[in-house]
């Protein structure tokens, strides 16, 4: 058996071993007093103050080879050192770190950043033989540009022995590691597909294969029923087999998609493949206690949770086949540690990784663990509904601060910490002004002035939430508080990214409340930027049409290609009907048309008793049209309400999970949570309506879209309105046929759905659509049904 080699950044390697004491955030839900964004360019400036002799950014790595529990191992360490000072008569290794809060009180460097040091120190000790080293902590407040610096000399056998001792402790994770992927390859090679191939499958899971091997990012159009769950898992698991693929993120939006991961990696290790596969439940959801408050005082777990989080990981790891919520939750209870933490912590260890968008692309909560430094590794990203990224992404990198919420806070603080009063009311200042100007919407050039003053702001937070607030119990605004902090920090690690694809617009809420947007167009450069930090990505979904807006938006290169997977279904079990004699615009809205809809609908559903769903544009026009439908016995409807909890949701998709006598109909809300991701086979759903083409509302903010892409490619209404109606449109249709079992129809309303820019983005499998109208639809559904 030759050498195993784990690799691993020093920086991972430090916080993960070096770790202890409480989950401390003062309330405010920080871990991390190091500034990432905001801090690259005081990294620059201090580099470049340096002189000749300051070398920045140096790269350092080493492999470090021992024995333990009788595997040879091999460590492979690498990092970048901010700075290397190499004057005549010494060498010191400078580490940097901004900050908000005041550098000025700092009496010690903090615990990890030093060590992180020392890793620098001992690497560059043992490659240049060097007897004796500095190492300089340079930490340098944001706003005013103040340094403090703790400066120390160590031996380097004193490093080394340290650096040894740092090493060994890691190896025990990499010995069990080890051991686990000898297992886990030997079965991966022998995995076989859990099915037979479906027409086209095979094409499929080998294209997805290939895109793998070569390190490129696929686009999957992959119509409802090809299975592409297991199509994109199963070559993903394969390339991890040949060494090609180091862990798999399964990104999804939804829950149930989330399910259909996890029951699809199931049935492979019930084949008997061994995998390890976590999925990230949200800290709401799993917090052991009613309300997440992540500090020492107000939670148990929090005090001492780094003390005792690593043996409960290896507790779970080294005990338990599977990993499951409920595993998680189990060994957090017997460790006394938090679940939503350790389930973070756990995923280092594991093969593959089911979770949102949120955990890869949102600057907000990625996983620093693995996408916080600049290192490439061998991730494969599934992303499963990957037209829902595109919207998901914008926000992700948009920013924005409301007037009210300043205000609130700032009042809140009045009597508490002067300080803090000021800098607050220096924010409200700069947006108050900005009122002034603006009506009801406003396009702005810069926030220069504004941005000045929420960084002196920040610094304001930091010291207020370290000193203030833990000794000011009686302080009642803490929610506001928090959600403010992390409103600023956004909004200033936004303004340092924007580049040509943002614009900044001033604009009121639906309460009134004024605010600033730094709005984010397109996503394409911040997305490929995630991407990039693996090896490949798969987009995926049944509806990614038009292909190339989905591969622009979602920051596909050169080399990257699109794939149209084959559909399963007999051409005979689908019926797609357009009636273009009736339409949902505005101006048509009379109860005139809404007579024709009903009527449309009423001939469509008694064709066959069964289940169906019709789905609307608005809740107004839902309402507006079932005023029109008949109340006859054996018809029952089912109504989607305004903000329905999850009871509400089950209790709405419950009514279909049984086969009906009479004609059940659904009434929806196109786009809503039952217009996609809902999965009701055979003969639960046998048809739906789809009344109108899915635009969404006209409103300034996509106004601004479509202004964007006029001048961007002359394409602004297509970009704003036309591809995501019809990715609604298109997603409602799909409910109709899941399995190879099922037969259904499919009807739309609108007489745009005869128009050329509509039917160029109708999927293939609705090459035959038939075109109705009132006289002749029940004779053709008629002859569809009697097949």
């Amino acid at each position: 058996m030759g050498d195993i080699v784990k690799k691993v950044s020093i920086r991972n390697l430090v916080e993960f071993i070096l770790r202890e004491g409480d989950i401390v955030s003062s309330s405010s839900g920080v871990r991390d007093p190091e500034v990432m964004q905001e801090g690259i360019r005081i990294h620059k400036y201090l580099q470049k103050r340096g002189g000749s002799a300051y070398k920045a950014e140096v790269n350092m790595s080493v492999e470090k080879t021992l024995l333990y529990d009788n595997y040879p191992l091999t460590i492979q360490i690498e990092g970048r050192a901010d700075g290397v000072i190499e004057n005549e008569n010494d060498i010191t290794i400078n580490e940097i770190k901004s900050m908000y809060s005041d550098v000025t009180r700092l009496e010690k460097a903090y615990n990890v950043h030093l060590a992180q040091a020392k890793c620098y120190a001992a690497i560059y000790c043992n490659d240049y033989n060097v007897s004796e080293i500095k190492i300089r902590m340079t930490y340098c407040q944001i706003e005013t540009m103040l340094i403090k610096e703790f400066e120390e000399s160590f031996s380097s056998s004193e490093l080394t022995g340290w650096f040894d001792s740092l090493v060994f402790s890691y190896a025990k994770w990499v010995a069990w590691e080890c051991r686990w992927k000898e297992e886990r390859d030997a079965r991966i090679k022998q995995m076989k597909f859990p099915f037979e191939y479906r027409k086209g499958q095979f094409e499929l899971v080998k294209n997805v294969y290939i895109s793998i091997l070569r390190g490129k990012n696929l686009f999957l159009q992959a119509p409802t029923g090809v299975g592409k769950t297991i199509s994109t898992v199963f070559p993903a698991v394969a390339g991890m087999g040949q060494e090609k693929v180091s862990k798999i993120f399964y990104l999804t939006a939804k829950t149930i998609t989330r399910t259909v991961a996890e029951d699809t990696f199931n049935m492979l290790i019930d084949n008997g493949l061994k995998l390890k596969v976590v999925t990230i439940t949200a800290k709401e959801k799993i917090c052991a206690y009613e309300k997440p408050e992540c500090n020492p005082v107000a939670c148990e777990r929090a005090k001492g949770h780094y003390d005792r989080v690593n043996d409960a990981i290896y507790d779970l790891l080294t005990n338990e086949e599977s990993i499951s919520r409920s595993k998680i939750e189990e060994y957090a209870s017997k460790h006394k540690v938090c679940p939503f933490e350790m389930c973070l912590d756990v995923t280092l260890w594991c093969d593959a990784v089911i979770c949102d968008y949120n955990y890869v692309f949102d600057p907000t909560v990625y996983l620093k663990r693995y996408f916080a430094e600049n290192n490439k590794d061998d991730y494969v990203f599934l992303i499963d509904e990957s037209h829902n990224l595109v919207d998901r992404a914008r926000g992700m990198y948009t920013a924005r601060l409301s007037k009210g919420l300043v205000t609130d806070v700032r009042a809140s603080v009045k009597n508490i910490d002067k300080k803090m009063y000021k800098a607050l009311n220096a924010v409200n200042s700069s947006l108050l002004s900005y009122k002034r100007q603006c009506d009801e919407f406003m396009l702005m050039d810069n926030v220069g002035e504004l941005i000045l003053k929420v960084m002196r702001a920040l610094s304001a937070y930091d010291d207020f939430l370290k000193d203030v607030l833990p000794k000011t119990p009686e302080y009642g605004n803490t929610d506001d508080l928090i959600q403010l902090y992390f409103d600023l920090r956004f909004f200033s690690a936004i303004y340092d990214i924007m580049n040509e694809k943002y614009r900044i617009y001033a604009d009121y809420d639906e309460k009134g409340d004024f605010r600033v947007t730094l709005n984010c167009m397109d996503p394409s450069d911040n997305l490929r930027a995630c991407l990039k930090k693996g090896r490949a990505a798969v987009f995926f979904s049944a509806t990614l049409l038009p292909v190339k807006y989905y591969m622009e938006q979602l920051g596909a290169g050169k080399e990257d290609y699109a794939i149209y997977a084959e559909s399963s279904f007999k051409s005979e079990q689908q019926l797609v009907m357009a009636a273009t004699d009736v339409s949902s615009k505005y101006t048509r809205r009379n109860d005139r048309e809404y007579a024709r809809i009903a009527d449309y609908i009423v001939k469509f559903t008694r064709a066959k008793n069964g289940n169906y769903m019709v789905f609307f544009p608005s809740y107004k026009m839902l309402t507006d049209i079932m005023e029109h439908l008949p109340d006859e016995e054996h018809i029952e409807y089912i109504v989607q309400r305004r903000n329905m909890n999850e009871e509400d949701k089950e209790k709405f998709l419950e009514s279909f999970s049984h086969v009906t006598d009479n004609i059940k109909i659904g009434l929806c809300v196109m786009g809503g949570v039952f217009g996609e991701g809902i999965d009701l086979r055979e003969d639960m759903l046998i048809g739906a309506v789809i009344v109108g083409t899915g635009l969404p509302m006209v409103s300034n903010e996509r106004q601004l879209y479509k202004d964007y892409y006029d001048e961007y490619n002359k394409r602004g209404f297509d970009y704003a309105y036309l591809y995501p109606g019809m990715n609604k449109v298109l997603q409602a249709a799909g409910r109709v046929i899941r399995t190879a079992y099922d037969k259904g129809s499919i009807l739309l309303l609108d007489e745009r759905f005869a128009q050329r820019s509509y039917t160029s983005l109708f999927p293939r499998e609705w090459n035959d659509v038939k075109y109705v109208n009132s006289s002749n639809i029940e004779n053709i559904l008629e002859n569809f049904w009697e097949k």
